[in-house]
């Protein structure tokens, strides 16, 4: 808007300079046009009512001997009168308002005024600042016949009518000013009207989140566009609701899926061997033979032993399945990581203490879980690793503590990296998927984060970060 009204206010001045410019060239040569006609029917009652000499060349000058100054008095004009080869009779030079040098006239003049069809050519010419027009034309006496050529050369004086054009730019110039000025006030509330609409629109959707209770925009003053806006706002917040509504029924019943095809798989695995052990038993059982004890205390132990996987099967679940519960209590993280890393008595294994003691309130247990399991991942990840090597740091920042394993393992691939701490995903032979699942919840119970980094055939590095209180 401020735009439009500044180039409107630079176009209208051009326009209305040019505009003045035009009209006052109009006005000056009308204005010399109606002096030289007045000018020409004096010369003409001069030559046919009351000049006593015979008119012709030779008289011209004593004809206009002193009757030159009183028209060109009369007009304001120079009068300058020539014999048809250029060359001057007289002129109202000696009287004459603006003192001119008057010259002969060229021949391009007289060659131009006799092939002109009007017989009169203008002329404008520039002297010093100041403007001049002059006509040329024939004198002819009362049978037509030329005798002589007439110059008349008028000062143009646009003094007065460029005095009124700069007062009219000033003025016009005050109102274009208080224009722009309220083209600014108009253009800073307009804006400020929409977009505080928009803001408030913008703030919404910055808000707008998939899991999470989203609020509609009510707006009690807006443009009608703003209300569309709003509306189709508002629509997509319901439809965001049911979509949430129908992806979290869907992802919990894809869950169960998935986990009851984990559970079914994991739990067939000791029942096939369960079922060969009693089927040998039942087709090689002699009770005569005398190793029978033997035989049967064998398949009572792979019996027992599936069973007991079975079993460990069943609580890796269920741990899974309930909130891991929290005994806080002031623990020395350094000793407690060392101790949960003495389980493995691996040489792989580097610890590396950034502090002497670091004091923190956790549960002992679930710290000494997170650990093993970060470990023992990584261990399984360098098996294959002529020299392997594992990585625990301990440290303290901004008041938590931060646990660094990493490994020089054969690290994760980009196509598995988003389902790493997926319950049910494992990239191992053997297991159920389920260690990350449960060290990530215990870390988020206590408000803490674990994330890694990972580059297949380099490593993985996992971070974890736990407040200290």
């Amino acid at each position: 808007m401020i735009l439009l009204v500044l180039l409107a206010s630079i176009l209208i001045l051009v326009v209305t300079i040019y505009q003045y410019d035009e009209q006052t060239k109009d006005y000056n040569i009308q204005r010399f046009e109606r002096k030289e006609a007045i000018a020409k029917q004096i010369i003409d009652l001069e030559l046919t009512n009351k000049t006593t000499y015979a008119v012709n060349t030779e008289n011209l000058d004593k004809i206009f001997k002193e009757r030159i100054y009183e028209i060109s008095s009369i007009n304001k004009l120079n009068i300058a009168i020539y014999d048809l080869n250029g060359n001057l009779l007289k002129s109202s030079i000696a009287s004459a308002f603006e003192k001119i040098d008057v010259m002969p006239l060229s021949e391009e003049i007289i060659k131009e005024l006799a092939q002109n069809s009007n017989h009169r050519i203008l002329k404008n010419l520039e002297v010093e600042d100041k403007s001049y027009q002059t006509s040329y034309s024939y004198i002819s006496d009362a049978k037509y016949k030329r005798i002589g050529i007439l110059e008349l050369q008028f000062t143009q004086d646009n003094s007065e009518i460029e005095h009124e054009l700069r007062e009219f730019m000033y003025r016009l110039s005050l109102v274009y000013i208080l224009m722009f000025l309220i083209a600014i006030a108009l253009a800073f509330f307009l804006s400020s009207y929409i977009t505080r609409s928009i803001k408030t629109i913008s703030d919404k959707m910055q808000q707008t989140r998939l899991n999470e209770q989203n609020e509609k925009i009510i707006l009690n003053k807006a443009s009608s566009e703003i209300e569309v806006l709003v509306d189709a706002y508002n629509n997509m917040i319901d439809q965001l609701e049911e979509s949430a509504v129908k992806l979290a029924k869907s992802e919990r019943e894809q869950a169960w899926r998935e986990m009851a095809k984990q559970v079914a798989h994991e739990i067939k695995n000791p029942l096939t061997p369960m079922r060969l052990t009693v089927q040998s038993f039942e087709r090689k059982f002699n009770a005569e033979d005398p190793k029978i004890k033997e035989k049967l205390k064998e398949y009572s132990q792979t019996l027992i032993q599936q069973i007991d996987v079975m079993s460990s099967i069943a609580s890796a679940f269920s741990d899974f399945a309930k909130m891991p519960s929290q005994k806080k209590e002031k623990i020395e993280v350094i000793d407690v990581v060392k101790l949960a890393l003495d389980i493995f008595n691996e040489k792989a294994i580097k610890y590396i203490a950034k502090e002497e003691e670091l004091y923190a309130f956790l549960d002992k247990t679930q710290l000494i879980r997170i650990v093993t399991n970060l470990v023992k991942n990584a261990l399984q990840a360098t098996e294959k690793e002529e020299n392997p090597l594992v990585e625990v740091e301990v440290l303290s920042e901004n008041e938590n503590v931060k646990i660094i394993v990493s490994d020089n393992g054969k690290g994760i691939s980009e196509e598995v990296k988003e389902l790493i701490f997926e319950p049910k995903f494992t990239t191992k032979s053997s297991g159920m998927g389920l260690g990350l699942g449960i060290i990530k919840n215990i870390i988020e119970v206590y408000g803490g984060s674990i994330s890694f980094t990972s580059k297949e055939g380099v490593g993985t590095t996992f971070t974890v970060i736990l407040p200290m209180e």
